[in-house]
């Protein structure tokens, strides 16, 4: 007789989380809305307060929903970050390097037209502590090496542009744990990093692209 699969049973507070997300999703409540109470939710829904109350707080965390003590939930977003973190999480190598080809390199190109000073003092001790790990432990590296490339984005000055990396960030460090996993590191690598700083610096925006581009196709 063949071993039969055991089904996984979803917890009744993801169960209640789907069918809110859903009724966000089709536009049920706008943004700023205030939304039912928990015993309205419960009614309607068809499951106990408690796991109302759980699942508006995991809303809440994502930053879907605001809770206001005494007041209310209300809508805030209509897009879940969680979500959108969780699609990230699956991106192949390729989808990865596409995608930052498609912003990265552009935000390069416009840190190099409008870094300040400011910027470059941060980026160079951003470089310089990076470097410092590029031998060592990889994760360790990896976390500085996130925050050099989030200043280069950070000094294109487009709040849209830095909170992009900031989501993708997390997916970058998944493929740089893949393609650094190796000793020694190469250190032509890092010289890429040394080369594109000074790009930035010069204000070259065509040879920081290029430099980013190269960066960006490492394997």
């Amino acid at each position: 007789m063949s071993q039969s699969i055991p089904l996984i049973k979803r917890s009744l507070v993801d169960q209640a989380l789907e069918q809110l997300r859903e009724r966000i999703r089709l536009g049920t409540w706008v943004v700023g809305a205030r939304l039912p109470t928990e015993p309205e939710l419960a009614a309607e829904l068809g499951i106990s307060r408690n796991t109302v109350r759980e699942a508006l707080r995991v809303l809440a965390f994502s930053g879907l929903i605001e809770i206001r003590q005494g007041d209310g939930s209300y809508l805030r977003a209509t897009i879940d970050p969680l979500a959108t973190l969780q699609v990230l999480s699956r991106c192949s190598l390729d989808q990865a390097r596409e995608t930052r080809h498609s912003f990265e390199v552009e935000a390069v190109g416009l840190a190099a037209l409008r870094r300040t000073e400011d910027d470059l003092k941060g980026l160079h001790e951003a470089l310089d502590i990076s470097g410092e790990h590029y031998h060592g432990d990889l994760d360790r590296y990896i976390s500085c090496d996130l925050a050099f490339h989030q200043r280069l984005i950070d000094a294109a000055h487009n709040p849209m542009l830095s909170e992009l990396y900031r989501y993708f960030s997390s997916v970058i460090a998944g493929a740089l744990r893949q393609t650094l996993d190796i000793s020694p590191r190469r250190q032509s690598v890092f010289d890429l990093h040394v080369a594109l700083l000074e790009a930035v610096e010069q204000q070259d925006p065509e040879r920081a692209k290029t430099l980013c581009r190269t960066l960006i196709n490492e394997p």
